[in-house]
């Protein structure tokens, strides 16, 4: 093997490549504007540089979970560019490696082309605001993004907690304490726990992965603090129901009323290839008004979709309109649009409507 793990990073960063995969009996393959493309003049390679490439980048004590756990979240940084978040796992009994890149200094809401209004919710004393989509469609970057504009305008104490930390903050007006899963707490339940006795304004979740982080989330929204956080659904209606179908049976009705209370905001988001090969974000967004709240709390989340859609006087987006609005800015392809839609003739109906 004639050449090394920076080898590889320097061509992710080269090549403006948002991630990097290492696997088994393929060249080194670099995601570039969503497209996977394998690195030029580099063979298929073995079981062994696989491993090779791995072991270069953690310790012994990480290198031991791995092993033990079967996979291994952690991040690093690399020179004085940005930062790897790394997921390494097995599969067919084989090491793989899934890299992103994170740079180091964070986008800001107009390079990463996000609406003014999502600053609206910085200014919220409390609450509980939920950026959601797939992977790999920006929804840590926009959680960042939207934090460091809060650091620039107010005073407040920030708290986050990741697994593994991404983007590292400066303190500016706020104090930003960024604390990493297995690192600075040894686990979700009891770091979630703690941030009510460590004076918090704003708490940020890495990702509400199971009961222990969506109970423990509500509980801090509710007692009175800001709380960011990230889940992988596709719609703010599955957002609801995916934070509900986490609890047991009996206590689903007191957690309706204890998220129809807190919710403020959820953001779903898809990053979409525009035609200048940047990538664009269409936003779902739906509000806590009454009509949501009410309807969380009645179990009528089938309803939701449509209350998004009708409620465009009162600031709620539809992902369509999203779409449409990105379309008539000449902004992405009709064509590009309709792959990120599931309502192909509402997106048709409202660009023809414009």
């Amino acid at each position: 093997m004639n050449y090394t793990i920076n080898d590889l990073l320097d061509k992710v960063i080269q090549e403006k490549a948002s991630d990097l995969h290492i696997v088994f009996d393929v060249p080194p393959m670099m995601r570039i504007s969503g497209q996977l493309t394998p690195i030029e003049g580099i063979n298929k390679l073995t079981s062994e540089e696989v491993e090779s490439l791995i072991f270069t980048l953690i310790n012994e004590e990480q290198k031991s979970m791995l092993i033990k756990d079967k996979e291994l979240d952690f991040s690093f940084s690399f020179k004085s560019i940005g930062r790897f978040r790394a997921n390494a796992f097995y599969q067919k009994g084989m090491l793989s490696l899934a890299l992103r890149l994170i740079p180091f200094e964070i986008p800001s809401m107009e390079k990463l082309h996000l609406p003014d209004y999502l600053t609206e919710f910085n200014a919220l004393p409390q609450g509980l605001i939920l950026v959601t989509g797939p992977t790999g469609h920006g929804k840590s970057t926009t959680i960042a993004s939207m934090l460091d504009d809060m650091n620039s305008k107010y005073k407040r104490n920030i708290i986050t907690i990741e697994d593994p930390i991404e983007y590292i903050f400066q303190n500016k007006g706020c104090i930003i304490q960024q604390r990493e899963m297995f690192q600075d707490t040894l686990s979700w339940d009891q770091a979630l726990k703690s941030v009510l006795r460590e004076d918090p304004n704003v708490v940020m979740i890495g990702e509400m992965r199971d009961f222990a982080t969506i109970s423990s989330a509500l509980t801090v929204a509710e007692t009175g603090h800001l709380v960011f956080a990230t889940l992988h659904t596709n719609s703010a209606a599955q957002t609801i129901d995916r934070i509900i179908d986490v609890f047991p049976e009996h206590q689903q009705a007191q957690v309706r009323t204890q998220l129809s209370v807190v919710i403020e905001a959820v953001i779903s988001q898809r990053l979409v290839v525009g035609k200048d090969g940047s990538r664009y974000p269409a936003i779902e967004l739906m509000l806590g008004t009454s009509a949501v709240r009410n309807l969380i709390r009645e179990s009528k989340t089938h309803q939701l979709d449509n209350v998004i859609s009708t409620s465009a006087d009162l600031g709620m987006v539809s992902l369509e309109r999203s779409l449409a609005g990105l379309v008539d800015a000449d902004l992405v392809s009709y064509e590009e649009a309709q792959l990120h839609t599931l309502k192909p003739n509402e997106l048709a109906r409202l660009i023809r409507k414009r």
